[in-house]
């Protein structure tokens, strides 16, 4: 599987930004997929998450109700819409898939398959 993001700029506190990762290679319908952020000096953390049929969904308490994730089967593409972003959203953010049907893990180390990261700056 290759995951490639892409959607990052440069945006100011309240604004939004929608990200995507677009997959290719395995069917792309039946592993869960997820966001993952990391700032600079930080540890990787876990954003939001998606379930293979999309109908479950899971999110950091620090997004919640901000940031709302969403897959198109169709189009192999994942999206992360973000709105009301703050200085602190500002991070390299990264695709990833699990090789699982349903969400089990917010943990980096249990994913199956990265992409690239794109870049989230936010101005306060």
């Amino acid at each position: 599987v290759q995951l490639q993001a892409s959607g990052g700029g440069l945006v100011q506190a309240g604004g939004s930004l929608r990200l995507s990762c677009a997959a290719s290679g395995r069917t792309f319908s039946t592993y869960a997929m997820y966001w993952f952020r990391q700032a600079r000096g930080k540890e990787r953390e876990f954003v939001a998450a998606i379930s293979w049929s999309g109908e479950t969904t899971d999110y950091a308490d620090s997004v919640k109700g901000r940031f709302t994730i969403s897959k198109d089967n169709a189009k192999n593409t994942m999206y992360l819409q973000m709105n009301s972003l703050r200085p602190e959203d500002s991070a390299d953010y990264y695709c990833a898939a699990d090789f699982t049907t349903f969400i089990r893990s917010r943990k980096a180390e249990d994913m199956d398959y990265w992409g690239k990261g794109t870049q989230v700056t936010v101005s306060s």
